[in-house]
């Protein structure tokens, strides 16, 4: 198999999950190469460790630059008590996504516990991805098995929380057929806290239903404010809220305060900022879940990568979906996707509901560790 060459630290992580699933070899130059602190960022030197104990045989190496990177994937064989240790610059729902799709083709099926950042504002939370993921991927036919618990929760820039994830094995992955959008029927959220005043999360309630109670009367939002050891290392408190149409699609969006900004991951300083006060942040989530309604499609803007990858990792059939205005992930999704599996999007844009309609015949990803039945 030819070995796959890239530039750029854009789309590292998709890179590294497309060369693992196809046993190709991966090299990348020039990462970073004109920053002030060139190379990998510390999250991503973790992701390379996960893919170590999820695999057997992978060969990873790295220049004293850091800014070359040779991958050498080997056969991903799951198992049962991996932990790993996540970076703090980055939550644990960086490592969920790739650990969701390279566990589906593994020897054994997969349970991992992360530690590590629960919740922050980059990447996807641990209640997102309990509450619209696993089901996304259980409305595709996959429903043994798959499981995420929260032990605890953890804020930055200390984290502390800890997280099981199961994945089963599949043979081969089921056809997307995901079209029909349907109308919001009704919005569930959960509002947590930890290590501050469980009234945060009454009061993010408040501030969330002040908007979206003009608009729908079925809102319903749990609390879950946490104390103790399971709440982590570091105080902070946040919304995660999700909107479930009548065809059965789940729309999400969240917003959270931590008292530790995003750092760079290369050893900077943490930008901090101050705390938003909860109601803020109940009005914040309510708009930008607004907002993902408005702009259409069956998942959210931070579904759309994931659910193009599914749809090109797929049986040799028609694949075909229906999202919104693509987000600048999903577009470098398409474009690593090509390069990787050469499979080609044909996009339909619909100028009545302002969705894209992509269609794909699968490249058809087989599990060859799982015997035919």
């Amino acid at each position: 198999m030819g070995a796959l060459r890239f530039r750029g630290s854009q789309c590292l992580r998709t890179r590294l999950v497309l060369a693992t699933l196809t046993g190709k070899s991966l090299r990348i130059d020039d990462i970073r190469a004109n920053d002030v602190q060139p190379g990998l960022r510390d999250y991503e030197a973790s992701l390379l460790r996960l893919l170590e104990k999820v695999t057997n045989g992978c060969v990873v190496e790295i220049d004293e630059t850091g800014t070359t990177l040779r991958y050498r994937p080997g056969l991903i064989t799951g198992g049962s008590g991996i932990v790993h240790e996540c970076c703090p610059s980055r939550s644990v729902g960086y490592y969920l996504e790739p650990l969701l799709l390279l566990g589906m083709f593994g020897k054994k099926p997969l349970s991992i516990t992360l530690r590590g950042v629960t919740n922050d504002g980059t990447d996807p939370g641990v209640d997102v991805f309990r509450t619209v993921t696993l089901p996304l991927m259980k409305r595709l036919g996959i429903e043994e098995g798959l499981e995420l618990k929260v032990i605890k929760r953890g804020a930055r820039p200390l984290g502390g929380g800890e997280v099981q994830l199961r994945v089963p094995n599949l043979r081969t992955l089921p056809p997307v057929n995901l079209v029909d959008e349907g109308m919001v029927k009704r919005i569930r959220g959960v509002s947590y806290s930890m290590k501050v005043s469980p009234q945060n999360t009454n009061r993010m309630v408040d501030g969330a239903r002040g908007l979206l109670n003009k608009l729908l009367s079925d809102v319903y939002i749990f609390t879950d404010a946490v104390s103790g050891a399971a709440s982590g290392l570091s105080p902070g408190y946040g919304l995660t809220l999700v909107a479930e149409t009548t065809s059965g699609c789940l729309i999400s969006a969240e917003a959270c305060a931590t008292t530790g900004g995003g750092s760079d991951g290369a050893g900077g300083e943490s930008s901090e900022e101050p705390l938003l006060v909860p109601e803020d942040i109940g009005r914040l989530a309510s708009q930008a879940l607004l907002e993902e309604v408005r702009r259409g499609g069956v998942v959210d803007g931070s579904h759309q990568g994931l659910l193009l990858m599914l749809a090109a990792l797929g049986p040799e059939e028609l694949n075909q979906v229906r999202l919104g205005p693509l987000t600048p992930h999903a577009v470098r999704t398409l474009r690593c996707v090509r390069d990787v599996l050469g499979v080609t999007f044909h996009m339909k844009a619909e100028a009545g509901s302002g969705t894209i309609f992509l269609t794909a015949i699968g490249c058809g990803v087989k599990n060859l560790a799982k015997k035919v039945t």
